[in-house]
């Protein structure tokens, strides 16, 4: 028989990840992912989030319940261990994730694919506000890694974010600085001669 195809998510590797640590209940989960702050790596918006990723590993056979825990200010809290299967899946995952570029599609880029249909300016006017945005989030990121005190091992995600973030600040503020300056401008003229249509916006 062939082997089950177990679906993965950053979430799904976290709560494996953890379980190889020692086995926990959900709730100690989620007050790891937040101490570590691990919140920017798995979307943890919903509040059980984390209980639904893992009755799936648990139907999946990738964890199982150890037993329960309960005192008398909480109540009964199940705790969860790694299966065999479920520290091999966790493997598999790794690798593939680590060496494997993922198709995600990003709302951002479909965004820019739209750009003529706004005029220069207001496209310019919108992506100096993502250029803010951006370095606000930079700043506050490098500000609580400075005062973070672990070796470099757990932190190369944090690296790999501030990496992207800067990159992204970089490209954003040239492409805005190119709109304002008119090296990169259209009209809707000029679109219709490119498209055979007249649907852009009005430069």
């Amino acid at each position: 028989m062939a082997a089950r195809a177990h679906r993965h998510s950053p979430l799904a590797m976290m709560v494996l990840a953890l379980l190889v640590e020692e086995p926990m209940h959900a709730y100690r989960m989620q007050q790891l992912i937040q101490e570590r702050e691990k919140q920017d790596v798995v979307n943890v918006a919903q509040r059980n989030s984390i209980y639904q990723a893992v009755e799936r590993l648990r139907r999946d056979e990738l964890v199982r319940v150890s037993h329960t825990v309960r005192d008398e200010r909480r109540p009964e809290r199940t705790v969860y261990e790694l299966t065999d299967a479920g520290r091999r899946t966790l493997d598999g995952w790794l690798v593939e994730a680590l060496a494997t570029p993922a198709r995600e599609f990003p709302e951002f880029p479909a965004a820019l694919s739209f750009l003529p249909l706004l005029p220069p300016a207001e496209a310019a006017r919108q992506l100096e506000r993502r250029a803010e945005t951006l370095a606000a989030r930079l700043r506050e990121r490098e500000a609580v890694l400075a005062t973070v005190d672990l070796p470099r091992l757990f932190l190369v995600e944090d690296e790999y974010r501030l990496a992207l973030l800067r990159t992204e600040l970089d490209w954003v503020r040239g492409l805005a600085a190119d709109l304002r300056a008119g090296t990169l401008t259209w009209s809707g003229e000029w679109l219709a001669g490119w498209t055979g249509t007249t649907g852009a916006a009005e430069g």
